[in-house]
């Protein structure tokens, strides 16, 4: 592994993303002088490629192997750090692994999240349950635990309804539905696996909520020992129903101060109600005609590009800063630019046989263009995008103001342009 030239505090990083983006946290964990570890059950998750493989050697300090889908598991193979008084730290950036990380926090001493609250945000119906009692406004839901229910439940509340599961992550499985049938084909769907994408069993039955009719933005939030910090409000894109995928991010939101404050108001009543006490959240809410209602909560650090459009247009690495507060240091929230900037996401328009992307060189003609990232190769089999899963690629563009960035952003995603063949018989 790393020959890391530091003694300083390990930290644990329980599952990870793939690829360099997902290797950020091992890497801003080195860059600050810490010892990161990368907790897995699985490191061929990761090391995908020679680069990969290399990358890792060059920045995880070890390799821990544990069950991690259980934090009794990720505890002990992280005792003998605790034992020897190194380990400052333990963090998940992956929702599944939230409440396992706050187990192990809270099982070897370590600063984390109240345990109750991470599995409050992580299960759906939880979070949906608990802001309901403490008067957050929510959609109307109802659990479904079979098809006959799930109907009838739509019917209740009203088409069009969503369907989705109660822990899955990354919009996966979320859907509009239109009809009783579209209703029972998808509770169908959802229910064929008890596995969610990581391989952790799933609650039985099915989210049914009422669909909410407005625009959705995001408020990231830290939660210190100073107590909860709104780091800003964030507009979001999706594509067309009858799915949910993010189209892209800009940060901050060009929308008036009022619909801003009520939006935030809104998240922190939502993690106030949840107990969140700790670290990082990202509160997905939708402005209704009848005012802010919440969709979820995410109990860590808004995925994607979220981090990266936060610090082009402040300056502040906020990763760094939570890689910071896990392991016991105060966080230095200062922002040193007063910009804007915009993540948008490649998708493709038809299912078929990845022929390339088009137009890159025109995209990097454009001003202020900070990245230009492609995830597929050529000749890979892709569909058209039902969950952020299957984003393609993605693009950062920094400007002096939050509708500049969109604007430029949205330009760009029009003229990089992923080409599909059909799939050969």
């Amino acid at each position: 592994m790393a020959d890391t030239p530091t003694d300083g505090p390990v930290i644990a990083i329980v599952e990870t993303g793939r690829g360099e983006y997902g290797l950020q946290p091992l890497l801003k964990a080195r860059a600050s002088g810490l010892r990161p570890v990368l907790v897995t059950d699985d490191l061929s998750r990761y090391a995908t490629s020679d680069a990969a493989r290399g990358l890792i050697e060059r920045t995880v300090h070890a390799i821990v192997p544990a069950d991690t889908r259980d934090s009794a598991s990720v505890t002990e193979a992280l005792r003998p750090y605790a034992e020897q008084g190194v380990l400052g730290g333990v963090l998940a950036v992956i929702d599944y692994y939230v409440p396992v990380v706050a187990e192990t926090a809270r099982a070897l001493g370590l600063p984390g999240l109240d345990p109750g609250a991470a599995h409050i945000a992580r299960n759906k119906l939880r979070t949906r349950e608990v802001c309901a009692g403490r008067g957050v406004p929510t959609p109307r839901f109802h659990r479904a635990v079979s098809r006959e229910d799930a109907v009838a439940a739509a019917r209740s509340i009203g088409f069009p309804c969503v369907v989705k599961p109660l822990t899955e992550a990354a919009s996966i499985g979320v859907r509009l539905c239109r009809d009783a049938d579209e209703v029972a084909a998808h509770h169908d769907e959802l229910t064929a696996s008890p596995f969610d994408m990581r391989g952790m069993a799933k609650p039985g039955g099915v989210l049914v909520e009422e669909y909410l009719t407005g625009y959705e933005l995001s408020v990231e939030v830290l939660t210190t020992r100073k107590g909860p910090q709104v780091i800003g409000v964030t507009d979001k894109g999706l594509t067309a129903h009858p799915y949910f995928v993010e189209t892209g991010e800009t940060f901050p939101t060009q929308l008036p101060d009022p619909v801003r404050d009520l939006a935030a108001r809104a998240a922190l009543d939502a993690l106030e109600a949840t107990g969140h006490d700790f670290g990082a959240a990202h509160v997905e809410i939708k402005v209704t005609a009848d005012g802010p209602r919440l969709v979820e909560i995410n109990a860590r650090m808004g995925g994607a590009q979220i981090g990266r459009i936060i610090e082009e247009a402040t300056g502040l690495d906020l990763l760094r800063e939570i890689i910071r507060l896990h392991v016991g240091q105060e966080p230095e929230l200062t922002r040193t630019r007063a910009g804007a900037a915009a993540s948008r996401y490649l998708t493709a328009a038809d299912s078929g046989v990845l022929r390339g992307f088009e137009g890159e060189d025109l995209v990097r003609r454009l001003p202020g263009v900070r990245a230009v990232d492609l995830y597929a190769a050529e000749g890979a089999e892709v569909r058209r995008a039902r969950s952020n899963a299957d984003v393609l690629g993605h693009l950062v563009v920094r400007a002096d103001t939050p509708a500049e960035a969109a604007r430029w952003a949205e330009t760009a995603a029009l003229m990089l342009t992923p080409s599909t063949a059909a799939v050969p018989c």
